[in-house]
C-alpha cells in the first residue's frame, strides 16, 4: 500500500488532470444525484472511494478531502493528522519524527504539489479544521453538491 501512495504522489500532475475531468462530470451529473438523492447514494459511493483513494493514497476517508492541495499525499495519515504542514519535528532526512521509518507526509506533499499545476499555490492554502462528523462520508458528493450548488447561485 505505501509503494502505491509513494507512486501516486510521483504522478501527482496526471492525478490532477484526471480528477479535474472527474470532478467535472460528478458535478454535470448533479440532476441525477439530486433525483437519485445523495443521501441514497451515500453508502455506495463511500464503499467505492474508500476502495480507490485507499488504494492510490491510502485515504482515512476523512470527508473533507485535500488531496488536491497536498500532492496528492493524504495529511490524515500524518500520526498527529495535522492538516496544514509538518509538525517541526521532522527528520533532516525528511522522515517522521514519530515514525522515524517512514517519510513525513508533508515532505511528500510538498514535493507532489511540485508537479501539479494548480498544485503549486493550492499546498499554500490553510486547510479548514477538519469536520469529524463527516469521516467515513465521501467527499466525492460533498464536492459535487456543494460545487453544483455554487454554480446554480445567481450572480
Amino acid at each position: 500500500m505505501v509503494s502505491v501512495r509513494h507512486w501516486s504522489v510521483r504522478h501527482a500532475g496526471a492525478l490532477e488532470r484526471f480528477y479535474q475531468v472527474f470532478e467535472r462530470t460528478l458535478v454535470a451529473l448533479d440532476p441525477l444525484w439530486r433525483r437519485i438523492g445523495y443521501e441514497r447514494l451515500e453508502k455506495p459511493v463511500a464503499a467505492l472511494e474508500k476502495v480507490v483513494k485507499g488504494f492510490l493514497f491510502d485515504c482515512q476517508m476523512c470527508g473533507q478531502c485535500a488531496l488536491s492541495s497536498t500532492g496528492m499525499s493524504c495529511s490524515m495519515n500524518c500520526p498527529k493528522n495535522l492538516r496544514n504542514g509538518p509538525c517541526g519535528g521532522v527528520r533532516s532526512n525528511g522522515t517522521c519524527e514519530v515514525k522515524p521509518e517512514m517519510p513525513c507526509v508533508w515532505v511528500e506533499a510538498f514535493e507532489g504539489s511540485q508537479r501539479m499545476r494548480e498544485g503549486r499555490q493550492a499546498i499554500l492554502m490553510v486547510q479548514i479544521p477538519l469536520d469529524r462528523r463527516l469521516q467515513g462520508r465521501s467527499s466525492w458528493l460533498k464536492v459535487a453538491r456543494d460545487k453544483a450548488a455554487l454554480a446554480g447561485e445567481p450572480r
